[in-house]
This record gives structure tokens, C-alpha cells and sequence, in this order.
């Protein structure tokens, strides 16, 4: 299909383009993610202090967070074919940068760059809800974003493997090659996408903090995706510990662990057709409820039994599919407030995800060593009640409050 025959009012979209797109997704999103587990790796060949090496994730997170606030939102100001495949080009580059770099610096730079880059995901994903019909535009996203979570969840073994195959630079150098692929085919078959807005890029980043303010749907979205990206995050930052002091399991097995977990992306495309029936306010109670019940879950399965690891397993499936699913609800509740002011939308939403991972990746570490995992889960499970608290109180409790006096006007009519 070309360009010109796909448009944002086809009846039907393509699954060969969903999955093209989720693929993207998925090597751009675990581009980010690729270092954690080779950190020491790393450091021992660049020659790192200790110090400098322990900051290789952060910038990496830092390039991303800066990309998600001051690129994303450039997808309602220029064409987004191009923007995508501009952003993909600079990831091979830095990746390439990484692979070959024999300095610290280096390879830091190409972190950061790598960073900024990989934000590409975020430009494709309300670029998507563009081009997918209204009636399944929730369907598609999830879809797409069951790429990008595979991707964030497969990134850390495949790094790991990779490592032990070969060297540390494979990964960097893989992903590349397959970017390299896939940019050749997007740039073939990606309609263009013209966005309406006219302004200047500083009034563009400058109307981001009204927006912020004023969006009500996006300010209780946020909440709810801080919430459970926070457990998430908190629960895959010190699970690694736990499954090595009380399971005993090698860096392999912590791997394959981590493979488990990755059913949990299922929940995606699910949500997404809920989304699309309009149940979005029930099955965001369903997913936060289900990240609650996955914590504890986690806190009775550890005793170190193959019965406990079992249970730990289903723990992150639970898990991984709530803060999947509340992902995928809120970007198609944000999506449908304004067609023209998505990529705006999607850079806020999605920064107040990073922020509470970042956040929540360093509370973990001092929870489980203060309090063990049960405090580390105790912080996990109380997230989501959090989410289901602001949603009581924010949704369910109005709607009610507006049936029932709807009900006694109609009643006193009667009268």
C-alpha cells in the first residue's frame, strides 16, 4: 500500500501496519533499557570510577525525559513521517556511537543522544491514533503499545544474552541493523501527516503548562498511570534482589524470570478494545485493582519455595497487564480531547510516566533495604489504591451524585 492510499478515514487498518508500527515501537523503546544490566559491564571496559558508571542509566532516562518534553510535542507543529524517520535516523546513529565508543564520554554522549532519540515511540503513537478510523482507534493503540511493552520488558534479557555471546557493543550494534531495516521500509510506506497547527516552537512548549493545567482528563490520567507505573517500576527494580537472596536464582535465571513477565503486554490490545466500547472508567478499576492484588500476591510468594516463584511469576503478569492496561485506557481518553493537540497531550501524559519511574526505580532500593520486600511491596500495592482512590473520588463519586440529581429533576417534572 502507498502513502497516498492510506489516510485517517480508511474503514479498515491495516494489521501488516499495526505490526510494522509495534515492531518500532518495541526496538525504540528497549533502546533505553539495553545498559541496565551491563552497567558494570560497561564500566569495567570505558574505565569508569564507580561514580560515573552508576550514572549510565540516568542518562540515558535523562535524554528521554528531554525528548519527551521538548520533541514529542513538535508532532502537532511538523509533518510526522518525517519527524519519525528523523528521530529513528539519529537512534542508529547513537547506537552506532555507543558500539564504537572507547571513552566514557563517549559513550555517555550517544547515551544521551540515544535518550533524546528513542522518544520516536511517542511521536508514532498519536500519530497512529491520526490514521486509525475513530471506531478503532483504541484497538490500534494498544496494539501498538503492546510493542513498546514488550520491547521495555524483552530489552533487559536480550542485552544480557547478547552480552554473553558476544560482548557488551552487540546489543547496540543489533538494534541498530534492525532500525536501519525498518526506517528503509517506514519511509516507504508511512503516509504523511500535516498537522494544522501554525505557532512558533517556543509558544508551542510555552502553551504545554496551560494545558497541564487546564485538561482535567489529562491531570486524573497522569495520576492513575504515576500510580501504576510507580509499582511497576518499584516491583522490576528490587524483584532482582529478592529472586537472588531468596531463590537463589543466577543472572540467567533472573532473565527468564523477566521473560515471564512479558504475557502481561497482552493486556494491551485488550484494553484497547475496551476503550473503544466505551468502558473505559470500569476497566480502569479493573486494571488498578489488578496491580493491588498483584502486590499482594508478590508479598506472600516470597518464601523461597518453587511454589512461592510460581506465584511471583503471576505476580508480574498481573502486574505488567494492569499498569499495561492503564496506560493504554489513558492515552485513549487523552487522544480524544483534541485531534490537534496530541503530540502536546502525549509528551505530558507520558512524562508524568517517566517521572514516577524514575522516582519509584529509587525508592525501591531504599524500601528493600530499609523493609525488606514487604515494605518494598507494601509501597507497590498501596499505588494503585491510590489511583482507585483519586478515580472514586474524582469520577465515579460525580457521575453518581449527577445521575441522581438528573433523577429527582426528572421525578419533580413528573410532579
Amino acid at each position: 500500500m502507498s502513502p497516498a492510499a492510506m489516510s485517517p478515514d480508511a474503514d479498515r487498518f491495516p494489521g501488516w501496519l499495526t505490526f510494522l508500527l509495534a515492531l518500532t515501537c518495541g526496538l525504540g523503546a528497549a533502546n533505553i533499557y539495553y545498559a541496565q544490566p551491563l552497567v558494570g559491564v560497561i564500566g569495567t571496559a570505558l574505565d569508569m570510577p564507580d561514580a560515573l558508571a552508576g550514572l549510565i542509566v540516568s542518562v540515558f532516562q535523562i535524554g528521554y525525559g528531554v525528548g519527551l518534553f521538548f520533541v514529542v510535542p513538535v508532532a502537532d507543529l511538523v509533518e510526522n513521517r518525517r519527524l519519525v524517520i528523523g528521530l529513528l535516523g539519529l537512534s542508529i546513529l547513537s547506537l552506532i556511537g555507543a558500539a564504537l565508543s572507547t571513552t566514557a564520554a563517549a559513550f555517555l554522549l550517544s547515551a544521551w543522544l540515544i535518550g533524546i532519540a528513542s522518544v520516536a515511540v511517542q511521536v508514532i503513537v498519536p500519530y497512529t491514533a491520526h490514521l486509525a478510523p475513530a471506531r478503532r482507534q483504541g484497538q490500534v493503540v494498544g496494539n501498538i503499545m503492546s510493542g513498546l511493552m514488550l520491547g521495555i520488558m524483552l530489552s533487559r534479557p536480550a542485552a544480557s544474552f547478547a552480552t554473553e555471546l558476544f560482548s557488551w557493543h552487540a546489543i547496540f550494534i543489533i538494534s541498530a541493523g534492525l532500525l536501519t531495516i525498518l526506517v528503509v521500509v517506514l519511509a516507504l510506506v508511512l503516509p504523511p501527516r500535516r498537522p494544522q497547527t501554525r505557532m512558533r516552537y517556543r509558544d508551542l512548549i510555552a502553551s504545554m503548562a496551560g494545558l497541564a493545567l487546564r485538561t482535567p482528563t489529562l491531570q486524573r490520567r497522569a495520576c492513575y498511570q504515576a500510580c501504576m507505573f510507580g509499582s511497576f517500576t518499584l516491583f522490576w527494580t528490587t524483584a532482582p534482589l529478592l529472586l537472588t537472596e531468596m531463590f537463589h536464582l543466577s543472572q540467567g535465571g533472573i532473565a527468564l524470570f523477566a521473560l515471564a513477565g512479558v504475557a502481561g503486554a497482552i493486556a494491551a490490545p485488550i484494553a484497547g478494545r475496551v476503550a473503544d466500547r466505551g468502558w473505559i472508567r470500569s476497566a480502569t478499576v479493573v486494571a488498578a485493582g489488578t496491580g493491588a492484588l498483584a502486590c499482594l500476591l508478590a508479598l506472600v510468594a516470597a518464601n523461597g519455595t518453587t511454589s512461592g516463584l510460581a506465584l511471583l511469576v503471576l505476580a508480574a503478569i498481573l502486574l505488567d497487564a494492569g499498569a499495561t492496561g492503564v496506560m493504554v485506557l489513558g492515552q485513549r481518553s487523552v487522544f480524544s480531547l483534541a485531534p490537534e493537540l496530541r503530540g502536546r497531550l502525549n509528551g505530558l501524559y507520558m512524562t508524568a510516566f517517566f517521572l514516577s519511574g524514575a522516582l519509584f526505580a529509587a525508592i525501591g532500593g531504599g524500601a528493600y533495604a530499609m523493609g525488606g520486600w514487604t515494605l518494598a511491596m507494601a509501597i507497590g500495592g498501596a499505588l494503585p489504591l491510590v489511583a482507585l482512590s483519586v478515580l472514586v473520588a474524582t469520577e465515579i463519586l460525580p457521575a453518581r451524585r449527577a445521575a441522581a440529581a438528573s433523577a429527582e429533576a426528572d421525578t419533580r417534572s413528573l410532579g
